[in-house]
This record gives C-alpha cells, structure tokens and sequence, in this order.
C-alpha cells in the first residue's frame, strides 16, 4: 500500500521516465577531475568490505577520482583492495567507531570534493553521530550521502559535546529530530527507518511511500527507502517508485554497493532526486543480470556494480 498517496503523486520509475531524464555526462577532453570527486568515509575493523564494495561502485557508477577514509586498523587492508584510491587513516574509538576528532583530518579536502558518503560499515553509532555532525560543518557545498550508522543524526540525539548548531548542514528542531538546511540523501531500509523514526516496521512498510515523504519533510532529505518496492521522496513532496530486482539482492553488502552507485552518480552532477532514483534502478537491474547468468540465489554483492556501466549505456540508447 501507499498510504495516502495516490497513484498520481507517484511517480513509476520505467526506461521512458529515466531517458527522459539523462544522466549528466562528462565532455569526451575532460580529465578526472571533471569527472567526479567522491570522498567514501566507511568501514570499521570488523567491517572494512562495505567500504571497498561503496568505493568500487562510486567507480563503477563513472565518477574519476576516488578517496576513501577508513579506520586506521584497516587501512593499509583497504588501500591494497583499491588500487584506484587515496587512502587516508583515521582515528579510532575503542568500540571502533571514527572518533569526531577525525573530521579534522578530512577538513583539507573540502575543496577536492563533489560529494561524499558517510557511513557503511561502521561501528559505534554515538561516535559516528558526533563525527558525521563534525564533518558536515567543513563541506560547504559538497553533497552527502548518509548511509547504515551515519543516518543515527537524524535522530536528533547525538553527544551534546559535539554540537552542530553552527553547521550550514543543519541543526536540531526538538529534542528528537534534526533538519538539515541543505538536503542531503539517507538511503534506509524499513528496519533502519523505524530505528530513526521510532515507528513500528510494519507500519512503514505498509505505508512506505507515505512514510518515505513524511521523513523527507521532516528531515529536509531525499530518502530512498528500500524494499522489494523502493520509494524515493523529495523533500518537495515528490515520489518515486521502483519495483524490481530480485531476493539474490538482499544479501550482505548489497546496501553499501547502492549506496556507492548513489554518491558516484551524485559526483557526475546529478541532482540528489535523479542519483537517488537511478542508483536503485542501476542497482536492481544489475540483480536481474546476475539472476539471469547465475541463478537467483547465490550472487554476491562484489558482482552488482561490474554490471553497472553497461546498464547505463543501455538505459541512455
């Protein structure tokens, strides 16, 4: 069900409705740089494969130049992974979160960056909700991407020694909310959403469209919210629906590898709505692929995004 939305305030996301909203592309002299500059802060020493499986996808999804920041213990692990990357240690809290204090070392970048990702993979969602605050007052025009722990700002309690009410990012409204003054992308599934929300999962997923808008409103957010049928709102009050792929996609790392095609397509200049609503049309139709060759059951996550740039050429013709 949609709630209380109607057909009409939904939006299908079919190949006709995505051609007819292009993908931006680079100049055929550009280098690099002209490209996409992604910046993917994730992974933790338990976790360190979301973060090469976000940073190869922000990759594949055609975005040039790639810097990961990832936990000091993984490191070294995640560079020799990702022979395309920078990579830049931080510091870490005993319960191998990214401490706050770690913003520090990113702040140099600001002006490298097109967009960054925050939050697959990691641990210690206090620790992360204190960085992500952190960080976010230094990115000035960057786009963001929230993903897994990072999205626990938006609950409106982190640590009171990390305040935020200085960042252009925004600032909570009420003890138990946070509203961000530029949008910013969140890319939950329903049992995250009820965690940020504090609603039951049963609701939201019988009302996920109604309850994808209400977060978009409320936190000033284009959220994705994934499921078997997706929907994606705008803070404006638009939705999309997309409905495919295949249960070989709900498998481990299947989330960070969507979350990676989101912020490399936000990289290339899509709009935060367009990157949202082709990521998870990329995302699923490389699920397709897979089920088509492999089997349903049985693909990895590690295979979506190989899939990902024939599928945008697909789409374009």
């Amino acid at each position: 069900m949609d709630g209380d939305l109607t057909d009409a305030n939904v939006t299908s996301l079919t190949d006709d409705v995505l051609r007819g909203w292009p993908l931006p592309a680079p100049s055929g002299h550009g280098d690099k740089e002209d490209r996409g500059r992604v910046l993917v802060v994730a992974g933790s020493r338990e976790m360190p494969g979301p973060v090469i499986l976000a940073a190869t996808a922000a990759l594949r999804a055609g975005a040039g130049k790639l810097t990961i920041a990832t936990g000091e213990s993984v490191a070294s692990l995640v560079a020799l992974a990702t022979p395309e990357a920078r990579v830049i240690p931080l510091p870490e809290t005993s319960a191998g979160g990214i401490a706050a204090s770690a913003a520090d070392r990113l702040q140099s970048l600001t002006g490298e960056l097109d967009a960054v990702l925050i939050g697959p993979g990691m641990l210690d969602e206090i620790a992360v909700c204190g960085f992500v605050l952190a960080l976010m007052k230094t990115l000035g025009a960057v786009e963001v991407v929230l993903d897994a722990a990072a999205m626990g700002v938006v609950r409106g309690d982190c640590p009171a020694d990390h305040p935020n009410e200085s960042s252009r990012r925004g600032a909570p409204s009420s003890a138990d909310t946070y509203r961000f003054a530029t949008p910013a992308i969140l890319t939950p599934h329903a049992g995250e959403m009820a965690h940020l929300t504090s609603l039951d999962k049963a609701a939201i997923l019988t009302n996920s469209a109604d309850a994808a808008r209400s977060a978009a409103l409320r936190w000033n957010a284009v959220v994705a919210l994934k499921g078997a049928i997706t929907h994606i709102a705008s803070p404006d009050g638009r939705v999309w629906r997309h409905e495919g792929g295949n249960v070989g996609l709900a498998i481990s790392g299947s989330g960070d590898t969507l979350s990676g095609l989101i912020v490399g397509l936000v990289s290339r200049g899509a709009s935060l709505e367009q990157a949202a609503a082709w990521g998870v049309v990329l995302h699923a139709r490389a699920g397709e692929q897979l089920a088509a060759r492999m089997g349903t059951l049985g693909y990895l996550a590690r295979e979506i995004a190989a899939e990902v740039p024939a599928l945008m050429d697909a789409l374009r013709r």
